[in-house]
């Protein structure tokens, strides 16, 4: 097992627009001792429950701005960072995190927390590991709210629904947009990662220089992103990859699943354009919801429309 990073309170002191009290839960995953998983838990108490899944490289502070309209709205908000992410701690050897592992930590927070009636909100990542969670916990999940968000299992059914094309060819053939082969080996070969490089060209408006260095704080030097660059290294790119695999199970169960499923996708976002349509094809319970486009925002729709976002998440849990 490889040592754990944590990463200094001082470097999340002073972030502009994320005053929140942080709380922590030590969560279990196979072959890995606990390890602390840091969440925001903005309530009423007695409200249902919103879980926030952010994706890579972002942490909670990408829900800063969807936070607050949905306690507004009398919804108890719990917004975790993944392991290796923001205020949770950081196994410093890239092989410690794997998907099954970033799922099985997703489901302990839910667990230990024993959160009910949740509506699952799911941008980016957040998608394949709470999805996931769903199939494993699915009577703990009331509705979903999928944004920017993916589930990659490499089936042939892709072709032509997706505009970053990830889809086996007859037998033993894939097809893979170049734009995700060209990102994938960027982040494993460029020398240092900022997060605040991706966020900055995946936004409509071009974020403050002090925001995008809060999305850098967690990361005091190269070492502590380890994470970072595995989640992209565990992307599901043929049949044969576990990521796949784990997918296409999670899918059966989402073709299961007939509580509400609302998308609400931006239109400026090729990275997830497509799986909108996907999920509302497959989802018993997208079926004849009102689905949403959010204009004018990019991949990270909470950066460029978070208060939008907001309110589609309120609507979907009060049902107005």
């Amino acid at each position: 097992m490889s040592d754990v990073l944590r990463t200094p309170d001082e470097r999340f002191v002073g972030l502009p627009g994320y005053d929140f009290e942080p709380h922590y839960v030590e969560v279990e995953a196979e072959g890995m001792p606990r390890l602390r998983m840091h969440h925001l838990d903005e309530r009423p108490a007695d409200g249902p429950v919103a879980l926030l899944l952010h994706g890579q490289p972002t942490w909670s502070y990408l829900y800063r701005h969807v936070v607050p309209v949905l306690v507004a709205a009398g919804i108890r908000v719990v917004a975790p960072d993944n392991i290796g992410y923001g205020r949770s701690d950081k196994p410093a050897v890239a092989t410690d995190y794997t998907f099954a592992r970033h799922i099985e930590w997703t489901r302990s927070l839910v667990t230990q927390l024993d959160l009910r009636d949740i509506t699952l909100v799911a941008q980016d990542w957040g998608g394949p590991i709470g999805f996931s969670v769903l199939a494993a916990e699915p009577d703990r999940f009331a509705r979903v709210v999928a944004a920017n968000t993916i589930l990659h299992t490499a089936d042939p059914d892709l072709a032509g629904r997706l505009d970053w094309a990830v889809h086996g060819v007859g037998e033993s053939r894939v097809v893979i947009e170049e734009a995700l082969v060209d990102y994938l080996l960027y982040t494993q070969r460029a020398p240092v990662l900022r997060p605040s490089d991706f966020v900055g060209a995946a936004t409509t408006t071009p974020p403050a220089a002090d925001v995008l260095a809060a999305y850098d704080a967690p990361y005091p030097d190269p070492s502590y992103t380890a994470g970072l660059r595995q989640m992209i290294a565990l992307l599901p790119l043929t049949r044969n990859d576990v990521g796949a695999r784990i997918g296409r199970r999670t899918m059966r169960a989402l073709e299961e699943f007939d509580r509400p499923f609302v998308t609400a996708y931006s239109d400026g976002d090729p990275a997830t354009r497509g799986w909108d349509a996907v999920f509302q094809e497959r989802v018993p319970g997208a079926r004849g919801r009102e689905h949403v486009t959010i204009a004018g925002a990019g991949h990270f729709l909470q950066e460029d429309a978070g208060e939008e976002l907001g309110r589609v998440v309120a609507e979907v849990v009060t049902g107005r």
